[in-house]
């Protein structure tokens, strides 16, 4: 094989990988397995699509290698193929935000307007919270807090929030944090309780984040 001929073959596999990530839907479920490993039909039901589409696209992102499976009885279930895959995803949001001035509005219009004040880093999160000076609030359902979370942090979904916002009443910052820096959850929990005069603020990132960067995790 000449020299041209493997350099386009290479660049053919690479492109495998550019196709498996140029969906809408994809990139979504791959958040969501960025949180954990899930079935086909839990999937479907946190997209909203038919399971049949779901397979479809997990089919896709196997293929291209960047999901992986197993087998429990019936059901199939799905991950990602390692930590890379969300720095992968991460490089793109970041190309994304710095060249396409379509990302630089929505961004701009439906989140940077919901938070004036800078995310706290995940490094200066993690020492602030062992010294125990921050109450972490993790805003993701709970299947997605099951499957792993920051230490020490509880569990209140954002539809349950308002019930229980009793639990801070000590006077701590609370620092809440979801799927990743564009999950609209931890902005509007963030809201939600400063609405209520508790002092929050919102993770940089979230939790896949935290994971890829080798930090502490609990399941």
């Amino acid at each position: 094989m000449s020299r041209q001929g493997f350099k386009h073959q290479l660049f053919e596999q690479f492109a495998r990988i550019g196709k498996a990530l140029s969906n809408a839907n994809r990139l979504e479920l791959l958040e969501f397995l960025a949180q954990g490993e899930r079935s086909v039909e839990s999937l479907a039901k946190a997209t909203k699509l038919t399971v049949a589409n779901t397979s479809q696209h997990l089919q896709q992102l196997r293929q291209a290698g960047l999901v992986t499976t197993r087998k429990q009885g019936l059901r199939v279930y799905y991950q990602l193929a390692g930590d890379e895959v969300i720095q992968l995803l991460g490089i793109l949001r970041n190309v994304a935000e710095g060249h396409l001035a379509e990302v630089e509005r929505l961004v701009s219009t439906y989140l940077t307007v919901k938070d004036k004040l800078e995310p706290i880093p995940a490094q200066e999160l993690l020492e602030r919270a062992r010294n125990g000076m921050v109450t972490v609030l993790d805003v993701r359902p709970e299947e997605e807090y099951s499957a792993g979370h920051v230490p020490g942090a509880i569990n209140v979904p954002l539809a349950q929030l308002e019930k229980q916002l009793d639990r801070f009443g000590d006077g701590k910052e609370i620092v809440a944090y979801c799927r990743g820096p564009h999950c609209i959850l931890a902005f509007e929990a963030v809201a939600k309780l400063r609405s209520h005069g508790i002092k929050a603020r919102r993770l940089e990132n979230g939790y896949p984040e935290w994971k890829a960067m080798g930090l502490p995790t609990e399941q």
